[in-house]
């Protein structure tokens, strides 16, 4: 939230339902110093079910007041009685107030309750925090005002197939919209990941061909990720093209950089790219990862372990540039990666103790050969 809850904010977090949600925000209620008074207003779990939930977390009640309503008006005489710091309500599209004459979790009944609680929260000088779900395009459901209501607005995201969840601020009238926080759902409930590039990066004795690691950036934290990619013979007339947590058509742009540029025979052949670990990535550091795992695979030439790339590929093959460079290197460093690809063009002002480590390209037949080379 970049550093801290402001008195009176109002923030809205986001998400899938079922991706946990619910036990985030209550593992924050039950966790926030016994000084401060918590309202945890729930409209979709009854009062024994939170209970349950509070005791598998494992965690002691502290000044957390549990309420069980979805009508607003109640919902403010308690908060009359209790003067609560923090109100949580679970969920906007439960809420509903007697001033509309429509259904709970329609666009106008969303549309009041929001105003009524920012009015709240303003006057008052409660932080409070509304849980949204999100349609299945992937935008916050209810009406697109409910956005520009709130102060800050937190997406909770990730693969129900996968342990690791994302907590993304998208907007922040307090602070930075860089900021980040990676957790991983657990039994007892959510766990901080304080280096998650140690878990994203596969465990194995054996070295094969298609996989290279990134070092990327995902809002200010810098952490390698995997890239992963196979390229076989076709047995269809068009060949497949498939990317699981990566751009299909940045995918089909970079092939077309390979085989232009580098003479790839690719048109014959299915490409399939995957980023390990359920992450979605969007940094343009990743290009010559995938160039390089893509490579890889079609050659048939494992990569050196101890190799990564952090590098924007452009359309004439050119290896550019990107920012932050000296922390993805610090990162690198610090999880013992020995030769780091960068663009030749962007190594001004980097600190002296990285120089050894930078091996640097300016086209992809430079990285071509650079990775041909035997270890």
């Amino acid at each position: 939230m970049g550093g801290g809850l402001v008195p009176g904010s109002f923030v809205l977090i986001g998400g899938e339902p079922g991706i946990g949600k619910s036990t985030l925000m209550l593992q924050v209620a039950l966790q926030i110093p016994g000084e401060q008074k918590i309202l945890y207003v729930s409209g979709e779990e009854s009062g024994q079910q939170l209970k349950m939930r509070a005791e598998r977390l494992g965690l002691t009640p502290n000044n957390c007041y549990i309420l069980t309503e979805t009508h607003l008006d109640d919902i403010f005489a308690q908060t009359a009685a209790i003067q609560p710091d923090i109100l949580v309500a679970d969920s906007i599209q439960t809420l509903y107030t007697s001033a509309i004459d429509a259904s709970a979790g329609s666009i106008s009944q969303i549309k009041e309750c929001a105003a009524q609680l920012q009015r709240y929260a303003k006057e008052s000088g409660v932080s409070v925090f509304v849980i949204g779900h999100i349609t299945k395009d992937g935008n916050l459901a209810g009406p697109k005002i409910l956005e520009h209501i709130v102060d800050t607005v937190l997406h909770f995201e990730g693969d129900r197939n996968y342990g690791y969840r994302i907590l993304r601020s998208v907007k922040n009238r307090f602070g930075s919209t860089n900021e980040i926080g990676i957790y991983e759902m657990q039994g007892n409930g959510l766990r901080q990941v304080e280096n998650p590039s140690e878990i994203l990066l596969s465990q194995r004795e054996e070295q094969l061909s298609g996989t290279a690691i990134a070092a990327t950036l995902e809002g200010l934290r810098p952490m390698m990720v995997e890239v992963q990619a196979l390229v076989s013979p076709t047995a269809y007339t068009v060949p497949q093209r498939s990317a699981t947590g990566f751009d299909l058509r940045r995918l089909n742009m970079l092939l077309a950089v390979l085989e232009k540029r580098c003479g790839a025979r690719l048109n014959q052949k299915d490409v399939f790219l995957n980023i390990a670990g359920g992450l979605r990535v969007d940094d343009p550091a990743i290009d010559l990862a995938v160039i390089a795992a893509v490579l890889s695979s079609g050659q048939d030439i494992p990569l050196n372990p101890k190799y990564c790339f952090a590098a924007e590929v452009g359309l004439t093959g050119e290896i550019r540039p990107v920012s932050r460079l000296d922390q993805r290197l610090a990162e690198a460093e610090k999880l013992g990666f020995e030769r780091i690809f960068v663009s030749k063009y962007g190594l001004k002002g980097l600190e002296p103790r990285f120089q050894s480590k930078i091996a640097p390209v300016a086209t992809l037949f430079e990285l071509f050969q650079a990775i041909s080379k035997p270890r």
